[in-house]
C-alpha cells in the first residue's frame, strides 16, 4: 500500500514532534513510531535543558562550556547558533504548555551539571523529558495535519537505489522520496512516500548490554542512513553517563541524574573515600567522559562492580523535592537516598556523532533532513555538554522546519517508486537466533568498544561481529520481515560504525580513550 504525506517524520522524541508541530499548518505530516508516541529517548530524560535565562549569566560562558566540553572538536558556528537560539525555543515549550520549575518569585530554578560554569539547567523536578513529551503529545493529538502511526518500523530510506540505479556515497544528487516502513501487528510492508523526510529516531544505546536507553534506541535512523549512502561521522564518540543506578537485574539501567551531583551529591569508593579530585580538581561535577572514566578506572583498582553516590549530606526534604522519582525509585530497592549511599556505575547513553548534517540539518541526501540525538551538528564535539541534547534536538528541529517549507513548494511527486519486494521469501523460524546474535552485540560492545579501548579489543570486536553481519544479512535477504529482525540488522550496522570509527582514530579524546595512543592529536581530521 502507498501512503503520500508532505512530511514524513520517522521518530517520536522532541526532535521529530517539535518539527511535526512546527510544519503541520503548511502540509499533511506522517509521524511514525516503532512503538508509540510515548517511548522516546527524550522521555527519559531526567536532567533538563541548558540555557541562558537569567541576567548574570552569558551566552559566551555557555559556549565556552560547550566547547571545553567536546575537546577541540566542536563546530564552533552550530555552538553559538545553538546556544544563542536558546531562549527563543524555551519561549516556544512553554507556548507549548512544558512547566519548568520555578522559585518563589516566579523565577525559573535553574540547576547546575557537570561542565556547568553557572546555574543554567532547566527542569521539571527529576522526569523534564517526560514532562516535555507528554506536552507535545497532547498538541500533536490536537492538530488535524498530523497523522500518528503506532507500531510502524521504518526499514529503509527510498532513494534512486529502490529504482534501479547504482548510486555510491559519492554521488552528489541522492534523493530521498520516503520509507519503506513495516507495519508491526501485520508484518506488511508499506511505502510511505513524501516530499520532505526527517529521520528523528534518538540513539544507539542498546547496541551496548548496559545502557540507560530505552529499548528502541537500536540505530535505526543512522543505519537506514548508512546504507542509502548518506555520511556518518564521529561514531566513536559515545558517552557513557557516570551514574547509572547499579541494578544488574534491570534492563534498561535506571538513570541517576546529573543535576543531583550538580545538587551537592559525592562519588565515594567502597571505603566511603571521595575519589574524584584525584582525576580532576572540578570532582564530581567534572565533564562526563573525565567521571566515567575515573569510575572505571577505580572499579577496576577494587574489583567491585560500581561506587557510590552520596547525597545524605543534603536536607532530606529538600532531596525528596527535588528528585522524588529517583528517592522512590531507590526506596522500591531498599535504598533511602536520605540515609544510604546510592550504588553507581557507568552506562552507555547517548551518542554525540550520527547522521552527518548542515546548519539548516540537512544530511547530504538531498530532501532528507536528520535531527536530535541521531545527527551528528557539530556541537557536541568529542564529549556532549550536560542538557545539551534537548536543546539541540529542538534547535535543529527548527532550522529543518524552516529550510523544509522553503523547498516544498519546488519538489514534485516521484510516482515510478516500486513497492516493497519480498518475492522469495519465507516466514522466520529463527527467533532464538536472532534473540541470542543481539545479546552476542551487546556482550561485544561493553567487553571491547566500552569506556577505555584498544586496538586489539577493537579488532577482536570488528572479527566477532563480521560472523553475525554475514549470518544476519543472509537471513534478511530470505525471509519474511519482523521488528525483531531488522533491529538485530541495525544494531549490527551500528556497532560496526562505532568500531570502524574507533579503529581510525589514532590519538585518546573526549569520550574515546585507547590504550594505545593515550594522547590526544592536536591537528586530526579524519573524515
Amino acid at each position: 500500500m502507498i501512503k503520500k504525506y508532505d512530511f514524513l517524520v520517522i521518530g517520536s522524541g522532541l526532535a521529530g514532534m517539535s518539527f511535526a508541530l512546527k510544519v503541520a499548518d503548511k502540509g499533511k505530516v506522517a509521524i511514525l513510531c516503532k512503538t508509540n508516541l510515548e517511548e522516546a529517548n527524550t522521555y527519559f530524560a531526567q536532567g533538563g535543558i541548558a540555557s541562558v535565562t537569567k541576567p548574570t549569566d552569558e551566552f559566551d560562558n555557555h559556549i565556552k562550556d560547550t566547547l571545553i566540553a567536546g575537546d577541540g572538536i566542536c563546530d564552533v558556528n552550530v555552538v553559538r547558533k545553538v546556544i544563542e537560539s536558546a531562549p527563543s525555543q524555551i519561549e516556544e515549550l512553554l507556548k507549548w504548555g512544558v512547566d519548568f520549575d520555578r522559585d518563589d518569585k516566579g523565577d525559573f530554578d535553574l540547576h547546575k551539571e557537570g561542565g556547568h560554569s553557572d546555574f543554567r539547567i532547566l527542569h521539571h523536578k527529576d522526569n523534564t523529558g517526560a514532562e516535555v513529551q507528554d506536552s507535545l503529545i497532547k498538541k500533536i493529538k490536537e492538530h488535524p495535519s498530523i497523522d500518528v502511526f503506532d507500531q510502524h518500523f521504518a526499514i529503509e530510506i527510498i532513494t534512486q537505489h529502490h529504482m534501479g540505479q547504482l548510486i555510491k556515497h559519492t554521488t552528489p544528487n541522492i534523493e530521498c522520496y520516503g520509507a519503506y516502513v513495516l507495519d508491526i501487528r501485520t508484518n506488511h510492508v508499506h511505502t510511505f512516500l513524501s516530499k520532505v523526510t526527517l529521520v528523528a529516531t534518538g540513539g544507539i544505546g542498546n547496541i551496548y548490554q548496559t545502557t540507560t536507553n530505552p529499548t528502541v534506541a537500536t540505530g535505526d535512523g543512522i543505519s537506514m542512513v548508512y546504507r542509502a549512502k548518506g555520511l556518518v561521522e564521529d561514531m566513536e564518540f559515545v558517552q557513557f553517563h557516570p551514574t547509572a543506578l547499579y541494578n544488574p537485574k534491570e534492563r534498561p539501567s535506571y538513570l541517576i541524574t546529573e543535576a543531583m551531583r550538580g545538587y551537592g551529591a559525592i562519588l565515594k569508593n567502597k571505603k566511603g573515600e571521595a575519589f574524584m579530585t584525584k582525576y580532576d580538581q572540578r570532582g564530581s561535577l567534572a565533564p562526563r567522559d573525565i567521571v566515567a572514566r575515573a569510575i572505571d578506572n577505580e572499579m577496576k583498582l577494587t574489583g567491585d562492580d560500581h561506587v557510590y553516590l552520596d547525597v545524605t549530606g543534603k536536607d532530606p526534604e529538600q532531596t525528596k523535592e527535588h528528585f522524588p522519582n529517583i528517592y522512590k525509585k531507590c526506596l522500591s530497592l531498599g535504598i533511602d537516598i536520605t540515609k544510604d549511599f546510592i550504588p553507581v556505575a557507568p552506562a552507555a547513553h547517548y551518542l554525540c556523532g550520527g547522521i552527518k548534517v548542515d546548519l539548516n540539518a540537512r544530511t547530504t541526501i538531498n530532501r532528507l533532513y536528520a535531527a536530535g540525538e541521531c545527527s551528528r551538528t557539530g556541537l557536541h564535539g568529542a564529549n556532549r555538554l550536560a542538557s545539551n541534547s534537548l536543546l539541540e534536538a529542538i534547535v535543529y528541529a527548527d532550522s529543518a522546519a524552516k529550510d523544509a517549507l522553503k523547498i516544498l513548494p519546488e519538489i514534485e511527486w516521484n510516482d515510478e517508486i516500486p513497492e516493497w519486494n519480498d518475492e522469495g521469501t519465507s516466514l522466520n523460524e529463527e527467533m532464538v537466533l536472532i534473540t541470542q546474535s543481539e545479546k552476542e552485540v551487546n556482550q561485544i560492545m561493553n567487553a571491547y568498544v566500552g569506556i577505555v579501548r584498544s586496538n586489539l579489543r577493537l579488532k577482536r570486536a570488528y572479527d566477532r561481529l563480521e560472523i553475525l553481519y554475514r549470518e544476519t544479512e543472509s537471513l534478511f535477504q530470505r525471509s519474511v520481515l519482523s521488528k525483531e529482525l531488522c533491529e538485530l540488522r541495525n544494531v549490527i550496522n551500528t556497532a560496526y560504525l562505532v568500531i570502524k570509527a574507533a579503529s581510525q582514530r589514532k590519538e585518546s579524546r573526549g569520550l574515546h580513550y585507547t590504550i594505545d595512543y593515550p594522547k590526544k592529536n592536536e591537528h586530526i581530521s579524519l573524515y
